[in-house]
This record gives structure tokens, sequence and C-alpha cells, in this order.
């Protein structure tokens, strides 16, 4: 469930005259229109003190995430008559975007249905879809394709290594079952990518809590010749739960835990080590840390460290290959 946290005194109004609302968005136009040129605008945001929610969109940097924010900030782009679909609606829904992407600002996605004309509109990425009543709900003002079909467009549109991580957050979030997930398949036979959505939609887990294990849980499933991982395995002293593993073997005693910049930074380094020497010394439990350059891109060993780790922990059992 999706919490607004109250408001803070908003930083921006240590600038006096401040000629925008600070509760809520607004567009580089807006600000322009206010007064504030495009240069202000920018000075803010490298202050900390605005952040660009999408491409021309801005928000008062104390004001918390959630869906409503998301709503207020699409309807400034996005026309009444087109539907929000693919990464943005799955945004929407959940909040996530591809890996990275909170580096960059992403494109909005926007169809209008089939027969109708492409949308122009320099801050979205736009063409015409087919769409059936109940794939589209109404969110404000908005028009956006429901979870479900939102994951059908991301397991079978988006790059294999991300449709995964959609598929996994939709699931977790989007208030579908698996079953639903892999019986609407076939609706998509014969249109593009229905291969790739036919062998992802089997392998969403709702227990992923990131992109980047999911990623790391595919790229683990795609080494058919190792036992499958377990995703969030507890580790428990008399019933308690003191740690949960990404991804792991329990019966070996492997894992394999995916660090992610955002919370598992330079200030982060100390602890992480800390908790994984403990587990190694208390519970028994081997654990590989990786990093995006070890699960992504042509250079990456991801496969090289899960045959060397479980090696080990095999060894480490007295079991042999």
């Amino acid at each position: 469930m999706v919490t607004f946290q109250p408001l803070l005194r908003p930083p921006a109004l240590r600038y006096a005259g401040f000629p925008l609302p600070v509760d809520r968005p607004f567009t580089l136009q807006q600000a322009r229109r206010a007064g504030l040129s495009r240069h202000r605008v920018r000075r803010l945001e490298s202050d900390s003190l605005l952040r660009r929610v999408m491409k021309g969109v801005y928000v008062a940097n104390q004001v918390a995430d959630s869906i409503r924010l998301r709503l207020q900030s699409l309807e400034l782009v996005v026309p009444p008559d087109v539907v929000v679909t693919d990464w943005t609606a799955c945004w929407l829904h959940t909040g996530l975007l591809p890996p990275n992407d909170h580096l960059r600002i992403p494109t909005v996605c926007a169809f209008r249905p089939a027969g109708n004309d492409r949308l122009r509109n320099e801050l979205c990425s736009s063409g015409e879809r087919t769409f059936q009543p109940e794939d589209l709900v109404a969110m404000g003002a908005l028009t956006v394709t429901t979870p479900l079909r939102t994951a059908w467009d991301l397991g079978r549109l988006a790059p294999r290594d991300l449709a995964i991580g959609g598929l996994d957050m939709l699931l977790r979030r989007g208030g579908f079952s698996r079953a639903e997930l892999v019986g609407g398949v076939e609706r998509f036979k014969r249109r593009r990518g229905v291969v790739q959505l036919r062998e992802l939609t089997p392998l969403a887990d709702a227990r992923s809590e990131s992109p980047g294990e999911s990623t790391l849980r595919l790229r683990w499933l795609d080494l058919r010749n190792l036992p499958a991982p377990t995703p969030q395995v507890p580790v428990t002293v008399g019933g308690v739960e003191v740690y949960r593993l990404d991804l792991g073997v329990p019966e070996l005693r492997y894992a394999c835990e995916y660090d992610g910049e955002a919370f598992h930074g330079e200030t982060h380094r100390a602890k992480d080590k800390a908790r994984r020497e403990d587990l190694r010394r208390r519970f028994g439990w081997d654990v590989d840390a990786v990093r995006r350059s070890n699960v992504y891109g042509a250079n990456r060993d991801i496969e090289q460290i899960l045959y060397e780790g479980i090696d080990r922990a095999r060894r480490a059992g007295g079991r042999s290959e």
C-alpha cells in the first residue's frame, strides 16, 4: 500500500516569492510563464531544492514519491485521449523503472488506440496499439494499461534482461496471479515478442525485490546444470529471522546477492561485509556479492561466479560434481 508522507517545510520557500506551488509538480514551460528562467530552474535543481520527475516536469525535492505525484506529473504531459503504457504504466503502478533509469530522465510511453493518429509530443515515446476494454483502467484523468496488460507488454516488448524485472514487480504489486499472467499469453499469438513472453511468464516471481535481483535470477536459471535458486531465503535463530538472502540454495548454503548502487554504495560496504562475514562464521553460508558490471553487459562474469560458487559450496559440504 502506498502511504503519503506529510510535507516538511518546503526548502523552496526560502526563496522569497517562489511563484509556483511547492506541493505539486510543474513543467518547465509553466515555470517560465511564472517568471522562472530555465537557468533558475536548473540552479534550484542543482541545489537539491527541485528534482525532475520526468523529462520537462519538476517538483520540490521534499515531496515524497507516491501514486498521486506520478499521476499529477503524467497529467501535465499526457493528453487525455491516449493510453499510458509499458515502463511508464509500470512506474505508475509500482514506482519501478528499469535499472539505472533513476540516473536519467525516462521518456513517457503513451499510445493512441489503433486507428488514431500517433501522439506527437517531444516528451513522449508513442505510436498506435490495439487494446481490449479490460486492458485499460482510469487513473485520475488518465487511461492506463492495467498491471496485467502492462506485464504482458513488457514481457514481450522490453529487452529480456529488463522484462523479467518488470514482470516480477508487477506480479508482486499488481494484484494478479502467476496463473492469470501465464494464462493470457496466447492472446498475443503471432504478435511481436510472444516467444519471449512465453518463456518469461512462468519464471516471474513476486518474491524478487529489485530489477537487478530479477536479472541475476534469470542468469542463474539460464545455467540449467546448476541447482535453481530460491528467492529471499530466510536465515533464522530460534524461529526468528536474522538475515534474508537475495537468492540461495539452502541445501548447499550458497547464496548470491545483487548489490545495487542505491542501497549498497560506498557508505554501506563495511556493513555489507560484516553481515556476510557473520553469515559465513555463524551460519556456514558462502555468499557472493555481485554488482551491475558482473550481471549486465558483454563483459559480465556472473556465470563464472555462479559456477565457482556452487562448486565451492559442494566441496565444503563434501559433495562432488
